[in-house]
C-alpha cells in the first residue's frame, strides 16, 4: 500500500515538458497510402500474426490496450500464454458483469405527478434524499460501468459496448429514468457480439432512444424526423458515398440521402409508442401510451403511414403495409447499403485502435463485416459482429512491436479509459463512485451523459497543425489535461477518493500500489515495469531517464522511513503524466 501524503513534490522542470509534449502527441493512424478501393471491391487479407503463437510483451500490451480497460503484468502474461485468437474465443464467450436489475421503475408505474415528494415506496433514506440521482439520474449505471470496467472478466464486452453507446447515443442529458437508462447500455452489451441488423434493430425500437430521438408516438400526420435523420447520417450509412475502404470517390463527398429520404424514413418509421408498463397521472392519451422504458416499443397499425415512400439506396416500401414491415423493410435496406460496413467499422477502429486507419485496414474490416467471417471468427452471415471485432484487433495494421516510432499512429485515451486504465493499474478498489458529476466533468467525459446525439466528441475532429484527426482532442484542453494530473494526485498522494458517508455499500476508491513499492529499490527497473505495462515500452529514452533520475532523488538518507513509498508514489505519477500513456499506441 501507499499511505496518503498532502503534497507531490516532482522535479517541475520535467513535468512541465510531459505536459507540453502532449499538446504536439496527436495520435493518428498507420501509413499505408494504398489506393482507394471501389465499392463492393474484395480487398485481399495480408496474412497477419497467427494469433496462436505467443505475442510479444510490446505487442501484448498494446493489443489490451485496444481490447481491455487496460493492462496489468497478470494480464500480459496471461496473454502472452494462451495468445490473440484463444484468448478473443475466450472473450466473445465470456459471461460478465451485468448491471443491476434493481432499478425501480416506480417513477413511470407511480402515476404521482411529482414523484419525489409523493412516493411512499424508498426503500431507505438515502433514496429519499437522492431521489433524482437514484431514480432518473445516470449516476448509478456510471458506477457500475466503472466497477465493471475495473473488474469485469469480459473486458471486451465492456470496452466494446462503450464505443457502441458512443455511436447509438442516448443521454441523460435528454432523457431520464434510471432503469431505462440501464436497460439500454445492458441491450448494447447483450448484441454487442451479435449481428449489427439485430443490434440496429433493438436501437430503433428502444423506447429510450424513441424518447431521446423523438420516434415514439411519431404519428402518420406529420411525422418528427429527427430519429430518421440520426439513422442515416450517424446509425448506419453517414452522409457521404463511401469507397469499401471508406474513402470519398473521387475526393468529393456524394449525398448518400437528401431530405426527401429522411422524410420517406420518417413516414416508414411512424405508428410506434412506449411499451405497455407506464401508468400516466393526467389520464389516457389515445392511442399513445404512457412513458415507460423498459421492453421495446409497440406498433400502432392505425397510426402508420400507408403511402407508397422510397428506402435508403434506391428501394421501394409498398403503400399497403404493417408498422414492423415497414421497420424491417428500412432496416434492410441501411444492412445492404454499401456505405455501412465502411462507416461503421472504421468509427469503431477509432474507438478501439487507432484515429487515422490506413483505407487498406478499413477495406478489410468491411470486407469482414460483409463476408462475416475473420481470422476463422464469425457464422459467415454478413453484419457479424465476432467477425467484425476480430478483423479490427488481429490486423496487421492493430498489431506488430514497432508503432511506438509511428507519430501518427495511435489514437488519445478518452476519459473514462484513462480514470479506468490507471485504476487497473494501480490494482484500486473502488465503488465506481465519484467518476460522474465531479471527476468525468472535470475530464470532459460524463458516461452516458453526452450533449448531443453526436457523442462527446466527433470522428471526424482535425487536430490543429497537422492533417491527421484526433476525435477524442475535441474535449481536451489545458483544464482536462490538468484534471487527468490531479486525479493521479488524488489517488497516489490524497489516499484516494473518500467514500459517501450516507450511501449504503459505499467504499469510495483506494490503490494499493504494492507490486510497483516492491521495485522501489532498483529506480531504472521500476520504471521500466511501468513503461512496459503502461506505454509499451514507448517512453523516450530522455524522458524515461528523466523519470529515473526524478524517482532516484529519493533515498533513506534524504527523506527518511518513507523514500521507497515516494519512490514509487513519483515513478507512477510520472508515467501516467507522459504524452506517452496519454496517447495509446
Amino acid at each position: 500500500m501507499l499511505p496518503a501524503r498532502h503534497a507531490a513534490p516532482v522535479q517541475k522542470g520535467l513535468l512541465l515538458a510531459l505536459l507540453l509534449s502532449l499538446a504536439a502527441c496527436g495520435g493518428g493512424g498507420g501509413g499505408d497510402s494504398s489506393s482507394p478501393a471501389d465499392p463492393g471491391t474484395t480487398v485481399p487479407t495480408p496474412t497477419p500474426p497467427s494469433g496462436l503463437t505467443p505475442p510479444s510483451e510490446a505487442d501484448a500490451q498494446r493489443f489490451l490496450s485496444q481490447a481491455t480497460f487496460g493492462p496489468t503484468q497478470a494480464n500480459i502474461d496471461s496473454l502472452r500464454t494462451v495468445g490473440f485468437k484463444p484468448w478473443l474465443a475466450s472473450q466473445f464467450q465470456a459471461k460478465g458483469n451485468l448491471y443491476s436489475t434493481g432499478y425501480s421503475d416506480a417513477i413511470h408505474k407511480a402515476g404521482l405527478k411529482d414523484f419525489c415528494k409523493q412516493f411512499s415506496g424508498f426503500p431507505n433514506d438515502y433514496a429519499r434524499n437522492n431521489c433524482w440521482r437514484e431514480y432518473y439520474s445516470a449516476e448509478p449505471l456510471s458506477r457500475e460501468f466503472y466497477r465493471n470496467a475495473l473488474y469485469g472478466p469480459d473486458q471486451l464486452r465492456q470496452r466494446a459496448a462503450l464505443a457502441l453507446s458512443q455511436l447509438f447515443v442516448v443521454s441523460n442529458a435528454e432523457v431520464e429514468g434510471t432503469y431505462g437508462l440501464r436497460e439500454y447500455q445492458q441491450m448494447l452489451a447483450n448484441k454487442a457480439f451479435g449481428n449489427f441488423r439485430d443490434l440496429l434493430k433493438s436501437v430503433t425500437l428502444s423506447p429510450v432512444m424513441g424518447t431521446y430521438l423523438n420516434l415514439v408516438n411519431n404519428s402518420k400526420a406529420d411525422p418528427n424526423e429527427n430519429f430518421a435523420r440520426e439513422l442515416l447520417q450517424l446509425f448506419s450509412i453517414g452522409p457521404c458515398q463511401l469507397n469499401a475502404d471508406g474513402t470519398l470517390p473521387g475526393g468529393q463527398c456524394v449525398a448518400t440521402y437528401d431530405n426527401n429520404g429522411v422524410r420517406d424514413v420518417a413516414f416508414a418509421l411512424t405508428g410506434w409508442t412506449y411499451p405497455a408498463g407506464g401508468v400516466s397521472p393526467w389520464g389516457s392519451s389515445g392511442w399513445k401510451n404512457p412513458t415507460y422504458l423498459r421492453g421495446q416499443m409497440l406498433a400502432v397499425a392505425a397510426e402508420h403511414d400507408q403511402t407508397e415512400r422510397k428506402l435508403p439506396g434506391g428501394g421501394t416500401l409498398a403503400a399497403s403495409r404493417t408498422p414492423e414491415q415497414a421497420l424491417d423493410a428500412v432496416i434492410d435496406a441501411l444492412y445492404q447499403h454499401p456505405n455501412l460496413p465502411p462507416f461503421i467499422g472504421k468509427q469503431l477502429i477509432q474507438h478501439l485502435v487507432t484515429s487515422n486507419p490506413s483505407p487498406a485496414y478499413v477495406a478489410r474490416v468491411s470486407q469482414a463485416f460483409v463476408s462475416g467471417k475473420a481470422y476463422d471468427f464469425g457464422s459467415g452471415v454478413r453484419g457479424d459482429m465476432q467477425a467484425l471485432f476480430a478483423a479490427i484487433l488481429l490486423d496487421p495494421e492493430a498489431r506488430g512491436d514497432n508503432k511506438n516510432s509511428d507519430p501518427n499512429y495511435g489514437r488519445l485515451r478518452e476519459p473514462a479509459q484513462y480514470i479506468a486504465g490507471m485504476l487497473r493499474a494501480l490494482n484500486a478498489s473502488s465503488d465506481g463512485a465519484n467518476f460522474y458529476w465531479w471527476w468525468g466533468n472535470e475530464l470532459g467525459q460524463i458516461v452516458f451523459n453526452a450533449n448531443s446525439v453526436f457523442n462527446f466528441y466527433p470522428p471526424d475532429y482535425p487536430l490543429p497543425g497537422t492533417d491527421v484527426v484526433g476525435p477524442a482532442f475535441a474535449i481536451e484542453n489545458a483544464n482536462s489535461t490538468l484534471a487527468r494530473l490531479n486525479l493521479a494526485t488524488a489517488m497516489l498522494y490524497w489516499g484516494g477518493l473518500q467514500a459517501e458517508d450516507d450511501r449504503p455499500g459505499a467504499t469510495g476508491t483506494q490503490i494499493n500500489g504494492s507490486n510497483w513499492l516492491a521495485l522501489a529499490d532498483n529506480p531504472t527497473l521500476l520504471v521500466d515495469s511501468l513503461d512496459k505495462v503502461l506505454v509499451t515500452g514507448g517512453l523516450p529514452a530522455n524522458i524515461k531517464t528523466g523519470i529515473v533520475d526524478a524517482v532516484g532523488v529519493w533515498n533513506e538518507k534524504t527523506h527518511g522511513a518513507t523514500w521507497r513509498e515516494e519512490r514509487a508514489r513519483s515513478a507512477v505519477y510520472l508515467v501516467l503524466a507522459s504524452p506517452e500513456y496519454q496517447v495509446q499506441r
